[in-house]
């Protein structure tokens, strides 16, 4: 990106604009990937960003993305959406208060059970006449989760207003598609400068607060996109697919509904704050990571790194793992000095929870028999070093049941060796 901008000759239509050229796969798949999300959403703009729109009708199933978009133009249309004038006419707030209003309408017009999202955004850009402010644009996305905001400040006069236009509406289609629970998006940039200003902010809702302040232990997220602050199922262990999701793929969902028809119990996926090996997840990467789930599947959202913790909070549980995370349960070295393996697997035990492990394709296994590094093959339960103090603890859930040779680690590098977007 950064060349200058395609345009049509008089004999020819224009091309639709992306970013610093013309349609591109980047936005194609981009597009794709929120029509195919379950997410629905209405679109608030005022000022800037009705681009965002044309690119979402461009490619064909935006029916199952837009409820409606409304162009608050004029300044008693705002004032109608938010309630009265407010004082500034670009600011997080007003943003805020288009995004609130676009989620109760589309929760007034999408079917039962529909997870939806609000989208408001209040840009002020270049135009026919010198403006003695900022050129600046606020986006908010409101959805169960809570409300995702950026701020973008222009530098002036280095662009026309179409140039303006055009990262604005590519701002708003990142921020709705993270709303939508696409992840990636694969060579879709903003075209910034040095002197632009980009600001982001997630505020997460109440229940969800709680959980990232360390004062709830877990909050659910529903497929139809609520939070609630119990489990939706009666009593008696569920099937728990935990996991960092980074992007969540049809081997996590395959792999759930195998557990699921195998043990005979509901089966939820688990996201939690914290890592035994990595470090915190901030609330904005939780907010994307979470968002995947909506319209899927039920998630967990916790703020528990240890399966002895995760026992503790669903007792009776079976927890399904990959076997390159089993492993990681059976070695002592992922464990803190005050809380080793054996405390923590007679805990699980005590819990009367229990472990389920599908085989996968992995470089290599930690504490796999022998040590040895093995070029991709296809581990289970079998080649790990398990202990018969624990063997009831561990059950291997059968190939012929379940086998997807697909990471997230490996669709990560492949996005890294297209290209990804911020």
């Amino acid at each position: 990106m950064g060349g200058p901008t395609a345009r049509g000759s008089a004999a020819a239509p224009r091309r639709l604009a992306w970013d610093d050229g013309p349609v591109t796969d980047a936005l194609r798949e981009l597009v794709t990937g929120m029509h195919a999300s379950p997410t629905m959403l209405v679109f608030e703009f005022a000022g800037a960003g009705s681009q965002a729109l044309t690119w979402l009708h461009a490619v064909g199933g935006s029916s199952r993305t837009v409820l409606e978009a409304v162009d608050r133009y004029a300044a008693t249309s705002v004032a109608d959406a938010l309630g009265g004038l407010p004082s500034q006419a670009v600011s997080p707030a007003v943003a805020a208060g288009l995004a609130r209003h676009a989620r109760d309408r589309a929760q007034t017009l999408a079917q039962a059970g529909v997870a939806v999202i609000g989208v408001g955004c209040t840009a002020t850009i270049a135009t026919d006449r010198r403006k003695r402010g900022e050129h600046r644009v606020c986006i908010a996305v409101e959805g169960t989760l809570g409300r995702h905001a950026l701020a973008l400040t222009l530098r002036k006069g280095t662009r026309d207003r179409d140039a303006e236009e055009r990262l604005v509406s590519t701002l708003v289609l990142h921020a709705s598609a993270a709303g939508c629970g696409v992840l990636h998006r694969r060579g879709v940039t903003l075209a910034q400068t040095e002197q632009d200003s980009l600001e982001e902010a997630f505020t997460p809702a109440a229940p969800l607060a709680e959980v990232l302040a360390g004062e709830r232990a877990q909050v659910v997220l529903t497929p139809a996109g609520e939070l609630r602050t119990h489990l939706p199922w009666p009593s008696g262990g569920i099937a728990i697919v935990s996991g960092s999701f980074n992007p969540l793929h049809e081997g996590h969902l395959g792999l759930a509904e195998a557990a699921q028809a195998h043990l005979g119990r509901p089966a939820a996926f688990e996201l939690a704050t914290r890592n035994a090996e990595k470090p915190d997840l901030a609330a904005i990467e939780l907010y994307r990571r979470a968002t995947q789930f909506q319209g899927r599947a039920p998630l967990l959202l916790t703020d528990v790194a240890l399966f002895s913790h995760k026992a503790a909070l669903y007792p009776g549980s079976v927890f399904v793992l990959g076997v390159d995370t089993a492993a990681r349960v059976l070695s002592p070295r992922f464990y803190p000095a005050d809380h080793d393996r054996d405390t923590s697997l007679t805990l699980v035990r005590e819990h009367g929870c229990r472990f389920l492990v599908a085989g996968r394709r992995t470089r290599e296994v930690p504490g796999d028999r022998g040590g040895a590094r093995r070029e991709d093959p296809f581990m289970t339960l079998a080649d790990l070093e398990l202990s018969e103090r624990y063997a009831d603890l561990f059950e291997a859930l059968p190939e012929q049941i379940f086998r997807a040779d697909v990471s997230s680690s490996a669709i990560r590098e492949r996005w890294d060796v297209a290209g990804a977007g911020p």
